[in-house]
């Protein structure tokens, strides 16, 4: 089920392979680092993190127990060829174990019309599941929200344990992408903001 004018990216054939699972990409975790000499206060890290703005993104999975998601904001690409994106997913999230044992994951790059669905998988206790008219499956069996205009269909293939959260590296296998712009849905300092043409201050300058 996909909404609104869009490219849809990922052969059927493809699509039909990936529906009958393939063998897990080899995963070499890293040992967590327990020898670090004391660094930053906490406090002071949070605080400078809260002036760096970032996009907001919601990582859906079912490793079989069910569907889950989580709201990030630590979501970016690594690189184009091969196609790898990361994001890291906090242990103090109940998804984040189903997440980070899961095959495969959807990740929702949010535009700032998916406030609601943002606030709804940052909430603690509730059922991110429970309105039948927010989410589907993708043929491929994982669960994602309808309304979310960008989407990345990825395999897990690496996790590193990173203090108390996992870093996991996505392979992109599909991808829904408008051909319209939308208004990115961004965080900064403890709230949620819109970017759109006012927000402009410059064009991009390309390298030489």
């Amino acid at each position: 089920m996909t909404h609104g004018s869009a490219h849809l990216v990922g052969s059927s054939e493809h699509i039909e392979a990936e529906r009958v699972g393939r063998p897990h990409a080899p995963s070499v975790p890293a040992a967590p680092r327990t020898d670090l000499p004391q660094g930053l206060d906490a406090g002071l890290f949070k605080l400078a993190f809260r002036h760096h703005a970032a996009g907001v993104a919601v990582i859906t999975a079912d490793a079989g127990q069910g569907p889950v998601g989580m709201t990030v904001t630590s979501v970016f690409s690594v690189s184009a060829e091969p196609p790898l994106l990361v994001f890291a997913a906090s242990a103090h999230s109940s998804a984040a174990a189903t997440i980070a044992n899961a095959d495969t994951v959807v990740v929702h790059l949010l535009a700032s019309a998916q406030l609601p669905i943002a606030r709804l998988c940052a909430t603690k206790g509730v059922d991110r599941f429970a309105d039948p008219a927010m989410w589907d499956r993708l043929p491929t069996g994982e669960p994602y929200y309808v309304d979310t205009p960008v989407w990345i269909r990825g395999r897990i293939i690496n996790t590193m344990d990173a203090g108390d959260s996992k870093v996991i590296v996505v392979h992109a296998l599909e991808a829904h992408a408008p051909d319209e712009d939308v208004r990115p849905l961004v965080y900064h300092n403890r709230t949620w903001h819109e970017l759109s043409e006012r927000s402009v201050i410059a064009d991009t300058v390309q390298a030489g």
